[in-house]
């Protein structure tokens, strides 16, 4: 099968022209950003401003506090607009009490609007609708169930969830649909999401999340009620094809900051601030074509690595985690490698890890996304033995971390920091010795060899600040900026360390 180019414009998003007049009238008053939200680097808050449409439009039904919202919604023809007034809003009394829009309804919240579930209420705006638009509101207090959303809980498609602080909540603030705008929300303190970018049926496309700040998130704790869950972070996506992640202001939350897990494919990260995250800053987890351009990463990980290293465990934990991920021409995107440039990534536990576990692989057992195959292969009942053994199943079966780029970074961090216990300020390209399933082609140090020597995986042209190591092969072999730099590993070609060029 021959595969195209798919050439998306960065950042670009064309609103009907009733949306854009609207969009002028959302009131956003400056923010003060308080000590307890940013130890270090400031950057543009969305919390703590004043949003909301302040005059309801030509045309819109006024809903006051004390209106039945959902009985409103049910008797008004599809493409309508609501306006609710300053006050708290109420759904029915019962865990069910939700509103159901239809196709193209706009809901639009007056400064000072607040949709409270009382922690009554699953969800909010629920349905598959189609083009519905959530402006200016407060939504709190909803107790959506695991792996569930209060907004667009059905994942409906080209929705736009613009200029609302979605707080307090159980499960995700949002869920996500095909064509799915995010823009300068306030999605704070969830209890597992601010973003959950996942539907069961038929993936996500072409999903624009710009200028949001999404702090605070899984107040559960979900990966220790469930360990190894994989099911929470500032924002999670599954099998989104095409994602532009824009100016966001990414931080303080309770584990993953981004992670993209499980054939996502064209995504692009730039110009976001992702800083003070307990585990890492990007998780980009077995997926796909990637650009990571122009991105501040700082602090993050810093909980998780000193949780690693207190108990032994020399594993390298990074700002951005690339775990069997890679580059694949085959797929359409704007890339078709992962790039990762001209970040500035400061005293984070460490730089990026790029890792693929010899043993996780479409249909082995120790896969932990089971159902899930490599996007080149189909059934997965394919990858077996001995069919695998051999190309074009033996590469294909993988999901290889290959023709990643490291170039044009700065790294800085100071060795001082508490519980490093020399197992912070690493680089990382490795895997494990191979040894499961019985009937796995890929024992031993087959992984290993491919990911550090044979895969085009490369740093050049970087910027290094204080005592950097690196880790190659496998977490036994620690190694000098010299020997990172020379034969057989060849690394950061022309690259800085300290006031030393390299070319």
């Amino acid at each position: 099968m021959t595969f195209g180019f798919r050439h998306r414009p960065t950042g670009t998003r064309v609103l009907p022209l009733v949306l854009s007049v609207l969009l002028l009238q959302v009131t956003v008053a400056s923010t003060a950003v308080t000590a307890e939200e940013s130890t270090g680097t400031m950057a543009s808050g969305v919390c703590g401003t004043t949003v909301g449409v302040p005059t309801a439009p030509a045309g819109a039904e006024i809903i006051q506090p004390g209106t039945d919202l959902t009985s409103r919604t049910t008797s008004s023809p599809a493409g309508s607009t609501f306006w609710l007034a300053p006050g708290t809003h109420t759904l029915s009394s019962d865990q069910f009490g939700q509103v159901m829009p239809k196709d193209g309804n706009v809901y639009l919240g007056a400064p000072g609007s607040v949709l409270d579930g009382r922690g009554i209420n699953r969800a909010a705006f629920t349905t598959a609708a189609k083009d519905v638009v959530i402006r200016g509101l407060t939504i709190r207090g909803f107790v959506a169930e695991r792996d569930q959303g209060v907004v667009n809980h059905d994942s409906g498609d080209r929705w736009i969830i613009e200029g609302n602080v979605i707080e307090n909540n159980e499960g995700a603030a949002l869920m996500a649909g095909a064509g799915q705008q995010v823009l300068g929300n306030c999605l704070r303190n969830n209890g597992q999401y601010g973003i959950n970018a996942y539907r069961t049926t038929g993936g996500i496309t072409d999903l624009v999340i710009e200028g949001n700040e999404i702090t605070g998130n899984n107040t559960g704790d979900w990966e220790t009620k469930i360990p190894g869950c994989g099911c929470s972070g500032g924002a999670k996506f599954w099998a989104v094809d095409g994602a532009d992640i824009i100016g966001n202001w990414v931080h303080h939350n309770h584990g993953v900051g981004l992670w993209a897990d499980t054939n996502n494919n064209d995504f692009l990260v730039e110009g976001n601030v992702i800083e003070d995250n307990a585990s890492e800053g990007l998780f980009y987890e077995i997926s796909y074509n990637l650009e990571v351009v122009g991105n501040t990463f700082n602090r993050n990980s810093l909980v998780q690595g000193r949780n690693r290293a207190a108990k032994g465990d020399n594993f390298p934990v990074g700002s951005i985690y690339i775990s069997e991920s890679g580059g694949e021409p085959r797929l359409p995107a704007r890339t078709d490698g992962i790039v990762i440039r001209g970040n500035m990534f400061s005293e984070n536990w460490s730089g990026i890890t790029l890792w693929e576990n010899a043993d996780r692989f479409c249909n082995s057992p120790a896969n932990t996304s089971t159902l899930s195959c490599t996007a080149l292969v189909s059934p997965t009942s394919a990858c077996s033995a001995p069919a695998i053994a051999s190309e074009p199943l033996y590469g294909d079966c993988r999901w290889k971390t290959q023709r990643v780029s490291v170039h044009d970074n700065t790294f800085e961090f100071d060795s001082t920091m508490e519980g490093c216990l020399s197992l912070c300020g690493r680089m990382a390209v490795l895997s494990n010795y191979g040894t499961f399933p019985a009937w796995s082609p890929y024992k031993g140090s087959v992984i290993s060899e491919a990911v550090t020597f044979k895969q085009d995986n490369r740093w050049y042209d970087n910027k290094y600040y204080g005592p950097w190591t690196f880790v190659a092969h496998d977490t036994s072999r620690k190694l000098t900026p010299a020997q990172w730099q020379a034969a057989p590993y060849s690394q950061d070609v022309c690259s800085v360390f300290g006031e030393t060029e390299t070319c």
